[in-house]
Order: structure tokens, then sequence, then C-alpha cells
């Protein structure tokens, strides 16, 4: 049974390419290699016992290099593809058992789906061919039109809802077909390589694009790619897969802690850790913590007792007022004044979230450590150069 947090769970699920499949399976439930299997019976072995759930509203990553099954499973997700064996359940329901109307309307309502070679109709203008699926399900042309336009603003391409969608760029056709996939209003939008052809600059800011109309939509994403940077940025889990198989699933950040193997070690070695932890893994208590309502003398103590000439300072509820220098603390003191008056407020700041490579222009900047804030201003701890170069060693 599924929970509520989970929308979608794949069980035990293989694809079999071949006549000899009986034999071929004998042969991987022995332990056999893809390669052997195809030697001795001809079979290909695309997917093998292949297990896991997606929660409602995240993006779920599967990563793989060509070959491991990545884009397979992807595919039998909406039964482009149908598994050889195993069961695809959405929401409690096995989809293969679905009759025709009931596959049609799943994938016309429930589920939607983003190519890397956009799929886009060139003799459409970019209003049309966002609102193709709604034209298909039989929506007025209204509807659909204030729909499409929507959607189309949502995805950055406002004032090109005429514009022939070949004389778009390529990161702009790709909106294109996001916007198309978000018209039908899915629950769940796969997506299969969808930035891979794109130029790096172009990627990142789909990448951004993509985080950004999650947040906004929480819809339930399942994305695949071959780039391991990409699946850290992307992913609140990660699916690493080989020979159709899965080898892990976890976060980010637990799976470059905790690696399931040599095979996973060498995609996370090739990982920009920057993009992989996040700033709350890196950030540190600071040495020495003051409130508002105490004396510039107790700050200076508390500066000679830590043997650093600096301190955060705080409320009474935590919340960040900003830092005091050993120099303006001492002058405080010799006029008779209040801490709160000699403080330093444009202190740059992080959110605990955000990752290392999001904070390093800013660090590189900032004369002092990054305070990191929660949503209420309140002080979590800080972020210094050191913490950050320990990171990537």
């Amino acid at each position: 049974m599924c929970d509520n947090q989970t929308i979608l769970r794949v069980q035990n699920v293989s694809k079999l390419y071949g006549m000899n499949k009986a034999e071929a399976a004998r042969m991987m439930k022995e332990g056999a290699t893809k390669d052997e299997v195809y030697q001795k019976t001809g079979v290909t072995v695309a997917l093998w016992d292949v297990n896991f759930e997606v929660k409602k509203g995240e993006i779920f990553v599967i990563i793989g290099l060509s070959g491991s099954g990545k884009s397979t499973i992807i595919r039998c997700l909406n039964l482009l593809n149908r598994p050889t064996t195993g069961d695809i359940l959405y929401q409690d329901q096995n989809i293969a058992e679905f009759n025709k109307q009931q596959l049609l309307d799943f994938r016309r309502h429930k589920i939607s789906m983003v190519f890397q070679s956009f799929g886009l109709m060139s003799h459409r203008d970019v209003l049309s061919n966002v609102a193709f699926g709604l034209e298909v399900r039989g929506v007025s042309k209204e509807e659909r039109a204030a729909k499409g336009r929507k959607m189309t603003e949502m995805v950055g391409l406002k004032g090109l809802e005429n514009q022939p969608v070949s004389s778009l760029s390529g990161g702009m056709r790709q909106r294109v077909g996001i916007a198309r996939a978000l018209a039908s209003d899915p629950e769940i939008l796969l997506m299969d390589e969808p930035f891979s052809a794109l130029d790096p600059l172009v990627r990142r800011d789909m990448q951004f694009e993509l985080l950004s109309i999650q947040r906004k939509l929480e819809k339930t994403v399942i994305f695949i790619t071959h780039d391991i940077d990409e699946a850290f940025k992307l992913g609140d889990r990660v699916a690493i897969m080989r020979d159709g198989k899965i080898i892990q699933i976890d976060t980010p950040e637990d799976m470059s802690a905790h690696p399931a193997d040599e095979y996973v070690q060498r995609f996370i070695d090739s990982a920009d850790k920057t993009k992989v932890m996040s700033v709350r893994h890196v950030m540190t208590p600071p040495a020495c913590l003051v409130r508002t309502k105490e004396t510039p003398a107790h700050a200076l103590n508390e500066m000679r007792d830590n043997k650093i000439p600096s301190a955060y300072v705080v409320d009474e509820k935590l919340h960040f007022k900003g830092l005091i220098t050993l120099e303006a603390a001492i002058e405080a003191r010799n006029a008779g004044g209040r801490l709160a008056d000699h403080l330093i407020t444009d202190i740059a700041t992080a959110g605990p979230d955000m990752m290392v490579s999001d904070i390093l222009p800013i660090l590189a900047e900032s004369r002092y450590p990054l305070a990191v804030l929660n949503e209420d201003q309140e002080l979590l701890g800080i972020v210094n150069r050191a913490a950050v170069i320990s990171c990537l060693i």
C-alpha cells in the first residue's frame, strides 16, 4: 500500500528484450552479469529488479551512464515501455492494469513528459505548442489560451506567445516544452535529460527555473541525467543506476558521505563538492556570541576569553542583530555607550539550505564570516573560508 506521502511506487520491475527471456531471468537470479546474459541468450537486460518510491512534491533524480537503464525506467512510468515483470503503482493503482481509456486519462491528466529533443511542432507558434495538450483534451479555445499564456509567462517567455518555435533558441524551446507539460496540470512531471543538449550557461539557468517552478507549483518531478552535479543540485533524493539495476538511493549529502560501493564513489569523486554540500553542513557555532542587552565590557571579556577580535550579537530570542568588533567595543566602553549603537549590521548572510557553491562569491567579498540565518532571522551558525576549504579537500 502507498502511504499518503508516496505518489508512485516501483516494485521489482524488469525489462528484457529478446526471445529467451525465461533463461535470461534465470541467469540474472543466479547472479550473472548483463553482458553474460546477452552473450549466452541474446537477451538484453535493460532493467532488473528495480525498486523505488517517489514522494509527493519531491524532485527524484535518476542518474547513470549510457546503457544504465535510466531512460528505460522513466518510460515505464507512463507505459511507453511496458515492464516485462514487476508493478508500477500510482496511488495504489497498478498502471499496467489500466484499460485503454484509463491509460489515456492517466497520460493526459496525471503525468506529463519533457524530452531532450523538445518534441515541439515547428509549424505552430509558442502558445499553440504550450496549449496543445489542452486542445487534445477538448478544452475550449479561450480556456486553453488563458492557461497557455499563464504557463508561458511562468517559464519566462511572456511576449513571445505568437513567435514560431523555429525562431527560438534551444533554451527557449525547452522552456516551451516545460510549459506544455505543465499546462495540463499533471501531478507528476517526467524529464528525460531535458537540459543535456543546452550549453552550460543556458543549462544552469534552466536548472534554476525548474527549481523555482517546482517550489511554486509543488509538482512531483522525476528527472533523468548523466551529470552528477546536475543530479545533486536538483535532487531531493538521487538514485544511481548501473547495468539496469539501482545501486543506491539517498539524499545528495548522505550519498556523498556514505557511498554504497566503489562505483558510486567514482561518481561522487567526479562531483563538484560545493554543489553537493549545503551551508548547514559547513557552518559552525560562532566562537563568540553576546546579547544586545549586555555591556561593551562584557563583550570585550568574551572576545578576550575566546581569543577572537569580534563577536556576533543577537537579541533574547537569538535574532541576529549584527557584529561588534574589538575596536568598536572599546570605543563603546570608553564612551559609556550601548553595545547596540556600535554594531556592524550589514554582515553578509546565508540560508542553511543554500549550496556552498552559491555562497562562494559572497564569502570572497565579505570581510567577516557569513551569518547563517533561518526564516525567522535567528542565528544558526557562521561560515568562514576555512570551513569551505575543508569541505573541498
